[in-house]
């Protein structure tokens, strides 16, 4: 069988990643699709809305035949360090391709402009510094330095988010010369950050936006959303009382904070250059997460920086932690959440040629990787009543799902 990789977070699950999975099984000719997908927190440093769990039946239910998760080391972090995570993820369950979607839609953009970034690397990274030493943030120098080298033109915009992290999905796969073929279909009628919904594809932003501090989906959010997402959101609601975002999180980040010393906030991974001072200086006298943010936020830190320091505070992420991991050639074993019989005929195939354990359980499994995944898990959950929370997390500890 032949598999096909998407690389997604579904946060939630809209009617536009059903057009992404609809596209991608056709373009690919894949038997089987395959989703690497973002778990308990996000790659901009957000808990997901509900839990992977119920995002994972939603995808397979909306036509994924496997949802893996992305270990969170990998999941919370830049977009290259998350593109290659997730394509090692997927190399190591076998895709033959990996489809993404994209502002340009043409994969030939991708391919000759990663031949330019080859052959202009030194004018790359010297302008990169150049700005970055200016106290620019890393996203904005690179998009000077993309600039630079002719890569921020409208056939090929390095500005653009979908293209930014498509190329890390080209980059990781060429990089490391794996045997799979990268595809991409046009992003259409919406932006990735529109913050309204005005038809049935809109941004997972802009669903967000409409579906939190609320106490049902409204008809405009339920326009954007396949059936099994509805069912999901609700059902998780039900059970759990809370759509999840950062202002849930408030009082538990800044009682972390206000207990812990500047060193150990400097020890957190993403806490560099002085930048626990800010934090602790700025807690003292802010009242909600928006505005805690909007304090410490400069050039050179980004809201979505501070965000995955917020994620790393919580969970109690350290430097420790994830460098090992960062700096290893692949990843350490791939989880499994759930899988459909097209899914289980493809990985009773395939797991005998892995080169990296399948799990699909907390349960009896050591690593330190997975102790990682553990905490995250554990922050997740920290907002739910007590004796709900011991329940979600015991998913944690359940076969995979199955639908």
């Amino acid at each position: 069988m032949q598999a096909c990789g998407l690389i997604v977070e579904y946060n939630p699950f809209h009617n536009g990643h059903a057009f992404h999975i609809e596209a991608s099984r056709k373009a690919s000719g894949a038997d089987c699709l395959i989703a690497v997908m973002s778990g308990s927190f996000l790659q901009r440093g957000e808990p997901a809305i509900i839990d992977k769990f119920h995002r994972t039946k939603a995808a397979l239910s909306a036509g994924a035949d496997i949802v893996l998760e992305l270990p969170y080391v990998y999941a919370v972090q830049s977009s290259d360090l998350f593109a290659r995570g997730s394509v090692q993820t997927l190399h190591e369950i076998g895709v033959s391709n990996i489809c993404f979607g994209s502002e340009s839609g043409d994969i030939s953009r991708f391919t000759n402009s990663y031949d330019v970034l080859q052959q202009k690397q030194s004018v790359y990274q010297t302008t990169l510094q150049e700005k970055l030493h200016l106290g620019l943030s890393f996203p904005e120098a690179s998009r000077y330095a993309y600039q630079k080298i002719g890569l921020a033109a409208s056939e090929m915009d390095l500005t653009k988010p979908n293209n930014i992290l498509g190329f890390s999905y080209v980059k990781a796969i060429l990089d490391d010369k794996l045997p799979i073929d990268p595809l991409t279909i046009t992003r259409i009628k919406n932006a990735y950050h529109d913050q309204a919904i005005t038809g049935s594809i809109a941004s997972a932003t802009s669903i967000r936006k409409e579906l939190i501090g609320k106490e049902d989906i409204s008809e405009t959010a339920a326009s954007a959303l396949p059936e099994v997402t509805i069912q999901q959101l609700r059902a998780y609601k039900q059970q759990a009382a809370v759509w999840h975002s950062w202002e849930n999180y408030f009082q538990l980040i800044h009682y972390r904070v206000m207990t812990m010393s500047e060193d150990e906030l400097a020890a957190i991974h993403g806490v560099d250059e002085g930048l626990e001072n800010r934090i602790k200086k700025t807690a003292r006298d802010t009242t909600s997460f928006y505005e805690w943010i909007k304090k410490i936020k400069t050039k050179r830190y980004t809201w979505t920086r501070l965000q995955r320091v917020f994620a790393h505070i919580l969970t109690n992420t350290t430097k420790d932690d994830v460098q090992q991991f960062v700096s290893d050639e692949t990843v350490p074993y791939v989880r499994l959440l759930g899988m459909t019989k097209t899914g289980q005929s493809y990985l009773n195939a395939r797991k005998k040629d892995m080169d990296v354990p399948l799990i699909s359980t907390l349960a009896g499994t050591e690593s330190r990787l997975l102790s990682i995944e553990e905490k995250a898990s554990h922050a997740y959950y920290s907002i739910i009543p007590p004796k709900k929370r011991q329940a979600f997390y015991h998913q944690e500890l359940q076969p995979p799902i199955m639908i």
